[in-house]
């Protein structure tokens, strides 16, 4: 039966339309190696139109020895369902996970350890990348989505070295993190984590990356998906920088830089050749860098098609993370 007394740790989760996968994170928090009488699970759900809810009321039916709240997300957009969850939890420590991931089995014993040890005010861990499905484009995504040309420095989707980073996904919290930098930021529809913890690092705390914690984390399935993804990255990364100019790393810098210099090259090469020359050399020396960092990925699949697919995943990356990026810069800067 449910417990009465205060849960140690309360497990937040920003829901929309999961069916797939909701039940497999559910299932996991049940095996977690911390006390489960310690643990409360609280699902903001943003009226999910699937059989995301049916799922949840079966799990509570079967396992009612896990505390499982599901609160309305009114608003459907991820910082309001975080901050719900967060006024509604309960626990000394407060652990963000997605709907569509899977965290290993000592995820909270582990992050529950580093947050008492002071090692973080934020913790969290590194991303085992699994493809949505068994097609293709879906494991060629999932490569490419942890691949260091398509990701840069951003430590958590491959490092095996613990240290203070920039960002952790998810994250794992002391409570008082929240009374004392404030909850997520609702305007910002993406990179509402990056945001919270540069107010973390400005008000004197840090940020730990432990690459012992692990989840899986399951990739887009197809590149539409995957362009718009990286499009809403790019389109709100810059909505925050307005707020955080200083904060930007070269990793992000790099694909609007990119995405301007071949607009740039285009609209020049009308007024001279010599443009369309180097829009050329530019496109075939890039093409270049990507095929060659790929072809490892063929070598270990032993299938051509592996490689061109991780690049071409790559590619829609960086194009669309740049894109929106400009996309919204420009929008701002002409006051729209």
């Amino acid at each position: 039966m449910p417990f009465n007394k205060m849960p140690q740790v309360s497990i937040i989760i920003p829901c929309y339309n999961e069916e797939k996968t909701i039940g497999l994170l559910l299932q996991s928090l049940l095996e977690q190696t911390f006390p489960i009488n310690d643990l409360e699970v609280i699902i903001s759900d943003g009226n999910s139109e699937d059989h995301t809810r049916d799922v949840i009321n079966q799990f509570e039916l079967e396992h009612p020895q896990m505390v499982v709240r599901v609160i309305n997300n009114l608003k459907r957009n991820i910082p309001s369902a975080l901050n719900a969850a967060i006024g509604d939890a309960a626990g000394e420590f407060i652990i963000r996970l997605d709907a569509h991931s899977v965290p290993a089995n000592d995820y909270i014993e582990l992050c529950v350890a580093d947050l008492t040890s002071g090692k973080g005010d934020n913790v969290g861990g590194v991303w085992d990348i699994h493809p949505s499905d068994d097609r293709l484009m879906a494991k060629c995504i999932s490569i490419a989505a942890s691949h260091r040309l398509g990701v840069g420095d951003a430590r958590y989707r491959y490092t095996t070295e613990a240290g203070e980073v920039d960002t952790v996904p998810f994250g794992a919290f002391k409570r008082d993190v929240f009374t004392r930098v404030g909850t997520f930021d609702e305007s910002l529809l993406t990179n509402e984590d990056y945001e919270l913890n540069v107010r973390i690092r400005k008000n004197g705390g840090h940020i730990w990356l432990n690459p012992a914690i692990r989840a899986v984390y399951f990739s887009r399935p197809n590149l539409p998906s995957l362009i718009n993804q990286y499009w809403r990255y790019g389109l709100w990364k810059w909505r925050m920088l307005r707020s955080n100019p200083g904060t930007i790393r070269w990793r992000q810098a790099l694909p609007p830089a990119f995405v301007l210099s071949l607009v740039v090259l285009f609209v020049l090469a009308f007024f001279h050749p010599f443009f369309g020359i180097l829009l050329g050399v530019e496109f075939i020396v890039y093409l270049g860098v990507i095929l060659s960092g790929t072809v490892p990925e063929s070598i270990r699949s032993h299938d051509v098609r592996v490689g061109a697919g991780v690049s071409l995943a790559i590619m829609t990356m960086h194009l669309s993370w740049g894109a929106g990026f400009l996309w919204s810069m420009v929008k701002s800067i002409f006051g729209r």
